[in-house]
């Protein structure tokens, strides 16, 4: 038997010959590296046949040696690499569109989750671990990967709103599918149901976990991938960007040892990030908080944290009916979706209960008669409220790009205010990524309830009549602080209807 010498792995240099297929070598497992000058041709122990096979198909003369199995297994994944970036070069329409010049794939690689198993999947796994790259450089909420006619197409929601990422063809949006469907343990096979799923990818040296939802529609499948927040990222009571009276006022409505705060808003508007800023100024080793959360959002500190699962029979009302039994100070409801869960919170307060949780209302005052359509008392609502909070997240006009501009005298008539205003609107430059915003302000329309405002709430008969209350006592509503934006050119009039200065 003919003997090759084996190399010191620590002295080889990786190399690839023009000439040979690369594709064809790794299929083959036949290598190539440079050892004090001279280019060898590695073949393995166990594959050692097939690799010289080729190698006498090709015809080379180039020295055959072996490597040990760690060596081997570093260089086979150095060829891996090499071919990647080649193939995504390829198949990619405009690779600079969604690999940022700063971003080496090769190094990248080497902080991604997932090792490349075959030659086959591991342009793919590159592609997908590329996307939850920039999607987290660029600070999106979402990843949209949707499926057309003649193609598909990736877009990212960045400060609200949706950007799109980069158009692909069709066959590589089915292989990235399926790649998401593999690492949130989906049913690849199933293209015909809505699946739901979770996974957890490895970027950058952090953990991101991220809720996936798979939906058939009529040219194919799309995904819509949530990257939900680490404890890191929940921003302290200062931090979340409301004026200094409303911090103030939200300072003192956590003094309350019982009752219920409530947070209302749109999907979006930074609700559960603002329940999770309150629950981290409450915890402290003296209280014992749980959530029962759907899903959990923050993966925060102090808190036992509950996640709904629907399908075992864990829904909101079951759950909060055992963290009741759990004795607790204060708990945190994701959000107070029907009657039998809206009973229980208001239980929770009447008891000796801090009840924290969020509803789907376009406004503070709308919250009670919500309540009240659910069948709770008013008198039960009144006497166990103490605050409610509606917010939303208004985009921020890029301060290097954003265009002065006379306020129209037909656009100051529908948002009565008078003529002669000069607003802002947005142009698009670099630092945007050309969408003319950058980051998000917070506002929001707050009440407290107290003894002297409870009995006009109890005797009030509609919502209407509550915002009239509340404005001649003062209270600032949203559409007043978006007007208050647009007039300070920190946001433009667009930005203003789309958030609902209409309808706040």
């Amino acid at each position: 038997m003919i003997q090759f010498p084996l190399l010191d792995e620590t002295r080889i240099e990786f190399t690839h010959p023009e000439s040979i297929d690369l594709a064809l070598c790794i299929r083959h497992s036949l290598l190539f590296c440079t050892f004090e000058g001279e280019t060898y041709a590695i073949i393995p122990e166990g594959q050692r046949l097939t690799a010289l096979q080729l190698y006498n198909k090709l015809s080379l003369s180039y020295p055959i040696a072996y490597l040990g199995q760690s060596g081997y297994e570093n260089l086979y994944l150095k060829f891996l690499e090499l071919k990647t970036d080649l193939d995504i070069s390829a198949t990619a329409p405009s690779s600079s569109e969604f690999i940022d010049e700063e971003l080496s794939l090769i190094d990248f690689i080497k902080n991604s989750a997932d090792l490349l198993t075959s030659e086959e999947s591991a342009p793919i796994i590159k592609f997908v671990n590329t996307i939850f790259y920039q999607a987290i450089k660029r600070k999106a909420s979402d990843i949209h990967i949707e499926t057309h006619e003649k193609k598909g197409e990736v877009r990212f929601r960045i400060d609200g709103a949706l950007i799109k990422h980069i158009d692909l063809d069709k066959n590589i949006i089915d292989l990235i599918i399926s790649r998401i469907k593999v690492i949130s343990a989906l049913d690849i096979s199933e293209k015909r149901l809505p699946q739901d799923g979770r996974t957890q990818v490895k970027v950058a040296g952090k953990n991101l976990d991220v809720r996936v939802s798979v939906l058939p529609t009529y040219h194919g499948e799309r995904v819509v991938l949530r990257l939900l927040m680490q404890a890191a990222s929940i921003p302290a009571l200062r931090e979340l960007g409301f004026d200094e009276k409303t911090t103030s006022e939200f300072e003192e409505l956590l003094k309350y040892s019982h009752g219920i705060i409530l947070v209302t808003g749109p999907t979006g508007s930074g609700k559960s990030t603002t329940l999770h800023s309150f629950l981290q100024q409450l915890a402290s080793p003296e209280k014992n908080i749980i959530s029962i959360e759907d899903p959990v959002e923050y993966d925060a500190p102090h808190v036992s944290q509950i996640a709904v699962n629907t399908k075992a029979g864990l829904t909101f009302a079951g759950g909060l009916r055992s963290i009741l039994r759990q004795d607790p100070d204060i708990i945190m409801i994701g959000e107070i979706r029907d009657t039998e869960t809206a009973h229980i919170a208001i239980q929770a307060a009447m008891t000796g209960h801090l009840v924290l949780s969020t509803l789907h209302t376009n406004n503070a005052t709308a919250a009670l008669t919500r309540l009240a359509d659910m069948g709770i008392d008013k008198f039960l609502i009144t006497s166990t409220l103490i605050g409610v909070l509606a917010q939303r997240l208004v985009r921020r006009l890029c301060p290097s790009c954003k265009e002065i501009v006379s306020l129209s005298n037909e656009d100051a008539d529908e948002l009565k205010i008078a003529h002669g205003h000069s607003v802002a609107q947005p142009k698009g430059c670099v630092k945007c990524h050309y969408t003319g915003y950058q980051g998000r302000v917070a506002i929001g329309e707050f009440f407290m309830l107290d003894d002297s405002l409870r009995p006009l709430l109890k005797n009030s008969e509609n919502d209407f009549e509550i915002r009239e209350i509340m404005r001649e006592r003062g209270m600032q509503f949203l559409s007043n602080q978006l007007i208050a934006l647009l007039l300070d050119h920190t946001t433009g009039l667009d930005e203003i209807i789309r958030v609902g200065v209409k309808e706040a």
